[in-house]
């Protein structure tokens, strides 16, 4: 009698499991592929209000992802607009209909072969974050009993989306919070942080193809890196704030914080329950490593060159360009060449070198960042 009782198999058990937004969207692809097995792609793409930009994010398929590290504004792409606009989902079940479209998107799914094409937008508490993709290599199979069943899942994969980037969120008030309330007077502002998560973006974007990074990695980076000074609530002021240069009893002290960094992490991460945020461990390796230096004279470790996370490696660029063209009260902004030419001075003695170079070689999205997030009278 029993195993009558429970003789059904809940065929998305997986998503109860900790594991990766890929490997959950995997789990619902195979669920989708038992049923339709031409879907043969789910996506999302992620929108930045600010920046009006989307980026790929996520992809399950069978064949190699059309699109990655792709990012565009989406003024610049008039189909996907029309269905934020209207805030409804749209079928494409021929999609010889764009044959003669020129976005790279649109190129880039014909070029992989796919015939059919159903998009929805993702909303969540009233807000847009982006778009879930579905594709086909067959043509004319995007029917109404089928789009009922796909509505479900793009709600379902926008919720896990959300849920995840929510809870990113929460761990990075609560930091901020923290930051507020023990030093009001830290000089590094949002706008600072804002522009440092987007060179590390643009940085890991560069080097995506050499060192294989996916678009999850890249994301993460970006989200995390805001973190990595955290450990600095740790420092007392008269450290952190001293006008003049440290002791060495000082700087032994200041150097802590990248530990400390990592322990509050752990901390919250448990405190929390949110140990099973994708890519924690970059998040982590950003905190603990961001000041070891190639030639292995950083801290807290002293790793050298490929021992340090690459993660690290980014943000260390990132933070520190930003910090030479920015205003403090103790020293005016450097031009651009000026930091440029100090970044290649320090590549392969403290920095990566491609790191460096990945972003000196992209000066116009730098200038278009800083141009973005500059700073304003309140900092």
């Amino acid at each position: 009698m029993d195993a009558e009782l429970f003789a059904h198999s809940d065929p998305f058990a997986a998503l109860n499991e900790r594991a990766e937004l890929g490997e959950k969207l995997d789990a619902l692809r195979k669920v989708v592929e038992q049923q339709h097995p031409f879907i043969e792609r789910i996506a999302v793409a992620l929108y930045d209000e600010r920046s009006d930009e989307i980026r790929t994010f996520l992809y399950s398929s069978d064949i190699d992802s059309p699109l990655t590290h792709y990012r565009s504004k989406l003024a610049d792409a008039p189909s996907l607009q029309e269905i934020r606009r209207r805030m409804r989902p749209r079928v494409v079940n021929d999609l010889e209909l764009f044959s003669g479209g020129q976005h790279r998107h649109t190129r880039a799914v014909a070029q992989r072969g796919y015939r059919a094409s159903y998009t929805t937008p993702m909303m969540c508490e009233g807000v847009f974050i982006g778009f879930v993709f579905f594709n086909s290599t067959s043509s004319h199979v995007f029917d109404e009993r089928l789009l009922a069943e796909l509505d479900m899942l793009a709600h379902l994969i926008s919720l896990m989306v959300y849920s995840e980037r929510n809870s990113i969120g929460v761990l990075s008030a609560t930091v901020k919070s923290a930051v507020d309330m023990t030093h009001e007077r830290d000089p590094e502002t949002g706008s600072h942080l804002q522009r440092m998560a987007h060179y590390a973006q643009l940085i890991a974007c560069q080097l995506a193809q050499r060192y294989d990074f996916d678009d999850q990695f890249v994301e993460h980076v970006f989200l995390f890196s805001p973190l990595h000074d955290l450990g600095k609530i740790s420092i007392p002021d008269r450290i952190l704030f001293k006008p003049g240069s440290l002791s060495e009893q000082e700087f032994e002290i200041m150097k802590t914080h990248a530990q400390r960094g990592r322990d509050i992490i752990d901390s919250l991460l448990s405190n929390y329950g949110l140990d099973s945020i994708g890519y924690v461990r970059v998040l982590r390796n950003i905190a603990q490593y961001h000041h070891e230096a190639v030639d292995g004279t950083g801290y807290p470790e002293g790793l050298r060159a490929s021992q340090i996370p690459i993660e690290a490696r980014i943000v260390a660029v990132a933070d520190i360009f930003d910090a030479l063209t920015s205003r403090r009260p103790y020293k005016e902004a450097w031009s651009n060449d000026r930091a440029f030419a100090k970044l290649r001075e320090l590549a392969g003695e403290k920095l990566d070198r491609d790191c460096v170079e990945a972003l000196v070689e992209q000066r116009e999205e730098v200038e278009r960042i800083q141009l973005t997030y500059q700073e304003n009278e309140y900092g």
